[in-house]
């Protein structure tokens, strides 16, 4: 039976809003923040007033009731103008606010949540290490118990949202202990900012996505109540796996975001860009490009609904998580490369949208699993190897 994508008419509307939101107030203004390597902080004020960083969460949590449909339709939208504003609502959502929502307890999310619902914090997911990359189970990250607190030791990299003004919370996987095999146990445990023992780097010299947070923390003997354990103690393995596969959707809307915007983007500059007498979009090698433009970013959208949509259901979805993670990606790079060709040499200035897209595509292969990843997780969902 064929999955049904069309969207409901609250979705729609939802989607409308965002569409009009990213035109009107992000476009006039990021491409000041990004070559300035600034964080949006008015941009990510007014999302927090329309209820973006809560879409998902319930309403007695400060929430919208919404559903992650509805994330990553915003994501995409997002995306379709800039993608550092698209990942630190992405990070936010999916990655800081959602495992408290997921595995906390009724205390921790009454406490929590509902200034990150409303936009006014920020929580980060201190999951990768300098020494573990891909393999994420190889952490070197430690807390040991010591009476009613735990002591936090190590360092993270390539942490979104973990050092703006408004960052609230830094979700960290840590190894709690050893199973009797000497296997890690690994454990979220949730650090407030700022901490003592805590240290926050400067922001990191980025290729792109320069208008959001990236940074390198660092833990020497961090002192948190034990309460601050998210969910129970050695079960962080797989709480981050979950989390890394809906994350993997997320991140496949905003893929295709970008994919869309290139093709909006090379679309209007056919339609007034000159050469030899005529416009460009006159020559039907250019159609043909932009059609296959178009034609990726269709499939890649169908690839990351029929992800959400079987999450939604409550089937198995981590197959299709991955593939959506791996094809939406690979076309945000494809259409990328593709529209800067098309834009010329103008494509390669600053002050066109399609240079911050090329730029900021290229993550999208790396970031929350890379496309070697994904490659693996699919071909062991079908059993080879």
């Amino acid at each position: 039976m064929p999955l049904d994508h069309r969207l409901s008419p609250e979705h729609e509307e939802l989607r409308r809003t965002v569409e009009s939101f990213a035109r009107e107030v992000v476009a006039p203004k990021i491409g000041d923040h990004y070559e300035r390597h600034e964080f949006p902080y008015d941009i990510v004020r007014q999302m927090g007033r329309m209820g973006l960083f809560g879409l998902p969460f319930p309403e007695e949590h400060g929430g919208m009731g919404g559903d992650f449909l509805a994330v990553c339709l915003v994501l995409e939208e997002l995306a379709r103008v800039d993608s550092s504003v698209a990942i630190t609502v992405e990070a936010g959502v999916s990655l800081g606010a959602m495992p408290i929502h997921r595995f906390g307890t009724e205390e921790q999310k009454r406490r929590w949540l509902p200034r990150l619902c409303s936009g006014e914090a920020l929580a980060a997911f201190g999951l990768t290490e300098p020494g573990s990359g891909s393999d994420a189970g190889a952490l070197s990250t430690t807390a040991v118990r010591d009476g009613d607190e735990w002591v936090i030791n190590g360092t993270k990299c390539f942490i979104t949202n973990s050092g703006t003004d408004i960052t609230d919370l830094i979700l960290v996987a840590a190894v709690t202990g050893r199973g009797d095999d000497g296997s890690p146990r690994i454990s979220t445990i949730v650090v407030p900012t700022p901490s003592p023992g805590l240290t926050v780097a400067a922001p990191y010299s980025k290729v792109g996505w320069n208008a959001s947070d990236t940074r390198e923390l660092s833990f020497a003997d961090v002192r948190v109540p034990a309460e601050n354990l998210l969910g129970e103690e050695g079960r962080g393995f797989a709480q981050f796996l979950s989390t890394l596969d809906e994350g993997r959707i997320a991140i496949a809307a905003l893929a295709t975001g970008l994919a869309q915007g290139c093709v909006d983007e090379s679309v209007a500059y056919a339609a007034t860009r000159t050469a030899f007498g005529r416009p460009i979009g006159k020559n039907q090698a250019i159609q043909f490009k932009i059609a296959d433009m178009e034609a990726r970013a269709h499939t890649a959208r169908t690839a990351w609904r029929d992800a959400v949509s079987r999450m939604l259901a409550g089937e198995p979805f981590k197959k299709q998580a991955a593939i959506a993670k791996l094809h939406c990606s690979d076309v945000a790079v494809t259409n990328a490369r593709e529209a800067t060709q098309i834009h010329g040499g103008y494509g390669f200035m600053n002050e066109y949208p399609v240079a911050r897209m090329w730029r900021d595509a290229k993550i999208l292969e790396i970031g929350e699993g890379t496309s070697e990843v994904q490659r693996m997780l699919i071909s062991r969902e079908l059993g080879v190897g």
